[in-house]
């Protein structure tokens, strides 16, 4: 509790609300969920059904934002892309921030041998290039979207785990933890009820800026033929599709490229803003 009698969360929540970027962005992430989640309502046309007649056509009253090579509705195609680019932003995050956490937690927590050897893993890690890892993991285990997810994850969780270890470090040393070990709580007790709550800020920035470079990792690999197979499609597969006739029809790369830098946008302003709240002593530190 603040001298105010508020939480942390509740101090939080009101210098957040301050930012209006950061809000803004909220209010967008939120509304890029939901057409996700809505697409079905949402699409104006199926987002696989062709229409040859009709195809290549610019912007207009019955397909805002105009059709593709083979007729389909580029507005649907964005619309149900959403839901593979931010699912696989999401669950990479998520899986991510649970597998590097754990185990940057343990790693941190134990100490000693095992804490060096851990690491160990972790700097070995560091030393692939990441893009190329990725590519050479999206091609072993295929560019489905369990393959993309698994293959992101695996690169995702080596940054997540150095923090979480850097945390933990801090904490297990603070009177809280030394008095569970005082009174026989249990090692795992002590990492997940208490040491894992308390670095809940940090955990929440990284998941806001996780997401993004899932999405835009994600949209390179769809890019370059390396992502979502059709008829099923993301925001990169839109905009490597579009490519190929950018100089005549710039809408088809267009659209999906905006979906792309607004949404990483939206995240990254909402990280900064997040750090802002939970952390405002950073802004009185200098660079």
């Amino acid at each position: 509790m603040t001298q105010s009698g508020t939480s942390l969360w509740q101090d939080a929540w009101k210098r957040l609300s301050k930012n209006k970027p950061a809000m803004v962005s909220l209010g967008f992430i939120v509304f890029i969920i939901l057409v996700a989640v809505l697409a079905d309502v949402l699409s104006p046309y199926s987002y696989e059904t062709q229409n040859t007649v009709e195809r290549l056509m610019t912007p207009n009253s019955k397909y805002w934002m105009g059709s593709d090579q083979l007729g389909r509705d580029l507005l649907s195609r964005v619309i149900y892309g959403s839901r593979i680019s931010i699912a696989v932003g999401m669950i990479v995050a998520i899986c991510a921030l649970i597998s590097g956490g754990i185990y940057g937690a343990v790693s941190g927590y134990v100490g000693g041998k095992i804490d060096n050897a851990m690491m160990r893993i972790v700097d070995v890690m560091y030393t692939f290039p990441s893009l190329l890892l990725v590519i050479l993991l999206t091609v072993l285990f295929g560019r489905g979207l369990f393959g993309i997810c698994v293959a992101l994850t695996i690169v995702s969780w080596v940054s997540i785990s150095r923090l979480v270890r850097g945390q933990v470090l801090q904490l297990k040393e603070m009177q809280f933890v030394e008095a569970a070990h005082a009174i026989g709580v249990r090692n795992w007790a002590i990492i997940f009820k208490h040491i894992l709550p308390n670095i809940l800020g940090p955990i929440i920035i990284i998941l806001t800026f996780e997401i993004p470079s899932a999405i835009l990792t994600e949209s390179f690999l769809s890019f370059i033929g390396l992502g979502i197979r059709p008829p099923l499609s993301s925001w990169g597969s839109l905009a490597n599709d579009g490519f190929q006739a950018f100089k005549s029809y710039p809408h088809l790369i267009v659209f999906p490229g905006l979906a792309i830098f607004f949404t990483v946008l939206a995240f990254n302003l909402l990280g900064d803003g997040l750090r802002d709240a939970l952390d405002p002593k950073l802004k009185n530190v200098s660079p």
